[in-house]
């Protein structure tokens, strides 16, 4: 007895040896993640400009204390309200996400949790069972790596957004020219509806789908419990009139030199007062106005 029980154990050590070695041999690939937009922030924390990657996209890396709450309650509730609770895979929501493939000839949901999510967005692949169970392995792997909340910054950073913006603080800083942290109630569901399907819904391209995918957020989430419905009428009263904003653009030369040399993703913390910046550039340019086509001003 005492020697079975000894050959059970050592091939459960050895089992979970060789799960550790490869673990250890091919762990997630942070590239995506690590390869963000470069910013120049000004030393009161504002950010100055931002630089697109090297793929040509806006990827602001975001921290949960960056954003909204409301946002991220919002965000557990409709796409994963077991994320603080599961391993990184949710068997309750695989099992009916099979069910639902099985029943209707197609996939209904896929079942994934942000974690799952966040392995996808790392290493991006094309749906199939092989890609699920791709993701299942990464996601066991994340959440032995990373807290929950360092794994919802990740995603807070990837997630798409629509064309070349990804993470909620780009989108946030595109369509409402603004960060993440003032979001409201009618903003915050926009921005959980839009990555589920980015450029069908769009908002400054099809603002009624994207309308619709958010009040049937919100309407799913007061029917859950979720969400106040008084709070979800209203915002879902709010109109959708988005345009494409420009990224903030102070001190672009300044920035620019400071930003050439440093690694992609870079944080770069200037010295200048954003204020006095603001101000600076506002009286050039009111006195630029009354002066001859011919004459620069610096």
């Amino acid at each position: 007895m005492r020697r079975r029980t000894l050959q059970i154990a050592g091939g459960l050590a050895a089992a979970v040896g060789l799960v550790a070695a490869l673990d250890w041999a091919l762990p997630p690939d942070m590239t995506r993640y690590r390869e963000a937009s470069t910013e120049v922030v000004s030393r009161d924390g504002v950010l100055l400009r931002a630089f697109t990657t090297r793929q040509g996209t806006w990827r602001l890396r975001t921290d949960l204390e960056q954003v909204e709450p409301r946002y991220v309650d919002m965000l557990l509730a409709a796409e994963d309200k077991h994320f603080r609770s599961h391993p990184g895979i949710d068997p309750g929501a695989l099992l009916r996400a099979a069910g639902q493939w099985v029943g209707h000839g197609h996939i209904v949901s896929g079942g994934s949790t942000i974690t799952m999510q966040v392995a996808r967005l790392l290493e991006p692949h094309r749906r199939s069972v092989l890609g699920k169970l791709h993701d299942i392995v990464r996601a066991a792997q994340l959440e032995q790596r990373y807290s929950k909340d360092e794994i919802l910054g990740i995603y807070l950073t990837l997630a798409p957004f629509g064309g070349n913006i990804e993470g909620v603080r780009a989108a946030s800083l595109a369509y409402f020219g603004k960060e993440p942290a003032r979001l409201t109630d009618a903003e915050a569901a926009l921005l959980v509806a839009l990555p589920q399907s980015p450029t069908a819904r769009r908002p400054d391209r099809h603002p009624e789908i994207a309308t619709h995918a958010r009040d049937r957020l919100l309407a799913r989430l007061e029917k859950a419990g979720a969400f106040d419905a008084t709070r979800a009428r209203e915002a879902a009263e709010a109109p959708v009139a988005v345009i494409r904003r420009p990224f903030p653009f102070t001190a672009p030369q300044f920035a620019a030199g400071l930003a050439r040399h440093a690694a992609p993703g870079a944080h770069i913390a200037a010295t200048v007062d954003s204020r006095i910046q603001a101000h600076v550039e506002d009286a050039v340019r009111r006195a630029t106005g009354t002066l001859d086509s011919n004459v620069g001003v610096a």
